[in-house]
């Protein structure tokens, strides 16, 4: 079996055991989902979520998050690692979209790293969850682990992983995989202790006799 029908195979079977898999961070806007994914970078989900279900609240446009004050915005944030970081690429990302995009969290790639505080991984998850744009594949810990325990890339260096994946991936499932990898990633295979009992990939998986 070459890789690319080893990525077939394996979105077929992820598909089954996670037929709903999205991104677990909660938004409505495409500019709260920006917020949401610089806020996560180190951080669970869950936690960004709790941040997020109040902050959200408190800031309803993009103008709102470019006139606060940096001190006030890192405060409501600072449940998160790097928030002081954080905040402030949030302010300054904020700012950026007013002054060039017209208010608008673009929709390419090319434009989105523009921004403070996003690369690919958060570029590629906004793309995706908010405009349904699959322009590449989010690569966060859960995708690099797994692409080299099943054999599908042999680098560390997420942009050099997304290639390996794109090469390999249907283009339309190039989000599905990201997320249907990290819930396997947390559910079954989990970095301490992967459940190989429970895995639907143990036959095609090379670390699953490890």
């Amino acid at each position: 079996m070459n890789n690319k029908e080893k990525i077939n195979e394996i979105l077929e079977r992820l598909k089954k055991e996670y037929p709903d898999a999205r991104t677990a961070l909660k938004f409505s806007t495409p500019f709260e989902l920006l917020v949401s994914t610089i806020l996560s970078a180190q951080a669970t989900d869950t936690l960004v979520n709790k941040v997020t279900e109040k902050l959200f609240k408190k800031y309803k446009t993009i103008k709102d998050y470019a006139k606060v004050s940096i001190e006030e915005l890192q405060k409501d944030v600072n449940s998160v690692n790097y928030y002081k970081t954080k905040a402030k690429n949030i302010q300054e990302a904020a700012k950026l979209i007013i002054k060039n995009f017209k208010g608008n969290v673009p929709n390419t790639m090319e434009e989105l790293i523009t921004l403070p505080g996003v690369a690919r991984k958060t570029a590629n998850i906004v793309l995706s969850e908010a405009y349904g744009i699959n322009q590449g594949i989010a690569v966060d810990t859960h995708v690099k682990r797994l692409s080299k325990l099943l054999g599908l890339t042999k680098n560390e260096n997420p942009v050099k992983i997304e290639q390996d994946l794109m090469a390999i991936t249907p283009q339309k499932d190039w989000n599905k995989l990201s997320n249907l990898l990290i819930l396997h990633g947390r559910n079954v295979c989990q970095a301490k202790k992967p459940a190989h009992d429970k895995c639907v990939l143990k036959d095609i998986c090379p670390s699953s006799s490890i």
